[in-house]
């Protein structure tokens, strides 16, 4: 093995094992998923961040091409404790290397989590060389691109078509989407045109879909006006649902407020309460922002919220068809309880169009 070491933001140094000689530099953020490595690697919302895993032994099941969710690997480093290495499949080691993907092991991630919750989420630097004043340079210039969704977004428009019996047709404004939430969609019996971010209202409109979806993705949610434009723009037009970013995004183009959390939520463990019904639910989440629930206008109404820390997990209109859920209803990786939000409302998107 190679040796690396971890430079926090305070001057902490980790040493630790690396499988390739890079140093990156990222936003440093824990996930507490016991599974779902690979989902993790590939989701886009991990952009420009660099993942701490707090389960031990990661790597244990392979690597599967049915379980990416995004064409690459997505994270700019990755930080596990052991990595578990089997034979059955292709090994987690081979594929972030055949990827260019600098994973450290053999550290103490108990302490460095422990360490981000208490300081929040900041930089650091992974590196294979010795540490040197060059390294701390680099890590005090360094800043979380505000172009992130950009980054990640599909460049032009994608069409896909549902192998079933057609029953609806969907728009989903590509921020940094998982390919989950596509394969829910089209195993449903619906088909998907995917649009880059910045696709304004009316050639959505003039798509003549029957609801529009916002996706998940990376970065703060304020850094993309464009698409904030564009969601005021639809609004009493088509029926929206947005999810994690997309949640985020219905929410300040309805007036809302949105900021950055402590350390966010992210793994496949978060339990999330139905307003109305009182029923917990187990989610899969990713994300570092939040809609500020003082902030929401009368208009709107809070259906969900998370039980660990209270913060709004879901709202939706009182008036017209719109609504949104931070966590993730598709999972990959994650529980399946959400699942019946997303399949509940597809088929009121379905009723609709047939009742038409």
């Amino acid at each position: 093995m190679i040796k690396a070491h971890i430079l926090l933001e305070d001057g902490t140094i980790f040493d630790a094992d690396a499988n390739i000689e890079k140093t990156v530099l990222g936003e440093l953020v824990f996930n507490t998923s016991m599974t779902g490595y690979q989902e993790i690697l590939t989701d886009a919302s991990y952009s420009s961040q660099i993942v701490v895993m707090t389960y031990p032994l990661i790597g244990n099941y392979g690597i599967n091409p049915e379980f990416t969710e995004s064409k690459s690997v997505k994270v700019n480093g990755f930080i596990i404790k052991e990595n578990s290495e089997i034979e059955e499949n292709k090994k987690l080691s081979d594929y972030l290397t055949e990827n260019n993907v600098l994973c450290l092991s053999n550290i103490d991630t108990r302490n460095l989590t422990r360490i981000i919750r208490s300081s929040g989420c900041h930089n650091c630097l992974l590196t294979t060389e010795e540490i040197q004043d060059k390294h701390y340079k680099m890590l005090e210039e360094y800043f979380f691109p505000k172009d992130i969704v950009p980054m990640v977004s599909e460049n032009k428009i994608r069409k896909i078509k549902t192998t079933k019996t057609k029953k609806s047709d969907f728009a989903l404004i590509d921020l940094g989407a998982k390919e989950g939430i596509i394969k829910c969609l089209t195993n449903d019996g619906s088909d998907v045109t995917v649009y880059p971010y910045n696709t304004d209202a009316e050639t959505i409109l003039q798509g003549k879909h029957d609801a529009v979806i916002l996706s998940n993705g990376p970065g703060n949610p304020k850094d993309v006006p464009t698409v904030i434009e564009t969601v005021k723009c639809l609004t009493g037009k088509i029926r929206l649902f947005g999810i994690c970013l997309g949640h985020q995004i219905l929410a300040l183009s309805l007036g809302a407020n949105t900021y950055k959390m402590k350390f966010g939520h992210r793994g496949g463990n978060h339990p999330v309460i139905n307003l109305k019904t009182g029923k917990v639910i187990i989610t899969s989440q990713n994300h570092g922002y939040a809609v500020e629930e003082n902030s929401i206008p009368d208009c709107l109404e809070i259906t969900y919220k998370n039980i660990n820390d209270n913060t709004v997990e879901g709202f939706k209109h009182k008036d017209l068809p719109i609504e949104g859920v931070q966590f993730h209803p598709e999972a990959g990786p994650g529980p399946n309880d959400a699942s019946e939000i997303f399949n509940r409302w597809i088929k009121t998107v379905t009723k609709e169009v047939t009742n038409a």
